[in-house]
């Protein structure tokens, strides 16, 4: 069971730092160990306080993205999450790939939220729900699904048993663990699936994995 979850947030509006400060509390389980307000200070809250979780913005001093980049480069085991009002495709793959476990839209409930920042400390990552058919919807245009079946039969044994836990939501280091492996193995292993299935980050090629393993259980 995990207990007390430390929670950053740097968010250069003070007003919606505090209601999410505010609505986490009265939830419980959460405690608010650093806020700031520009990308420096997420890189020093990342060294000095060490959250289990940094929340970021993206539209911020310094840039958000650019905080996430130096701060996994210092501190790869740092876990984030972007809350954002950014819909647009650039931003969520940059943030994908640059790292992060979360991707969540600001409208979400406080309720909502608490659960899926328990979700990403228990080792799990979280795209919202509009953004993950987007990029679904991505993968299906006529260019990218043209090929995808014949893309996947290019993943060997290993990969293609790799992807399919990735697409029931696992880490890399859980992937690790249920198949007795390295984490760093697994790393090798997905980098290979990317590049076979030519999609940009993890999520695109669980979400191709599910299109199609769903696609086979639907066929009579």
């Amino acid at each position: 069971m995990i207990g007390t979850i430390r929670i950053a947030i740097v968010d250069d509006h003070p007003l919606f730092r505090e209601g999410v400060t505010r609505s986490l509390s009265e939830i419980g389980g959460f405690e608010i160990v650093g806020e700031g307000a520009t990308a420096q200070d997420a890189e020093r809250i990342a060294s000095t306080m060490q959250p289990d979780i940094l929340l970021l913005d993206i539209s911020m001093p310094g840039g958000g993205l650019s905080a996430v980049a130096s701060i996994l480069a210092a501190h790869p085991a740092q876990r984030i999450v972007m809350l954002t009002v950014s819909e647009t495709n650039a931003d969520v793959t940059t943030a994908l790939n640059a790292g992060v476990q979360g991707y969540i839209l600001k409208g979400v409930g406080s309720r909502a939220l608490a659960d899926i920042l328990r979700n990403v400390a228990g080792g799990e990552s979280y795209l919202s729900p509009m953004l993950s058919a987007r990029l679904l919807s991505d993968l299906q245009s006529p260019q990218s699904t043209n090929g995808a079946a014949d893309r996947l039969r290019q993943l060997t044994e290993r990969q293609t048993e790799i992807l399919r836990l990735v697409a029931e939501g696992l880490s890399n280091k859980e992937v690790a663990l249920r198949l007795e492996l390295q984490e760093k193995t697994v790393k090798h292993h997905m980098t290979g699936v990317l590049s076979k299935l030519n999609v940009r980050n993890r999520t695109e090629a669980a979400l191709m994995m599910r299109e199609f393993r769903d696609r086979d259980r639907n066929r009579p």
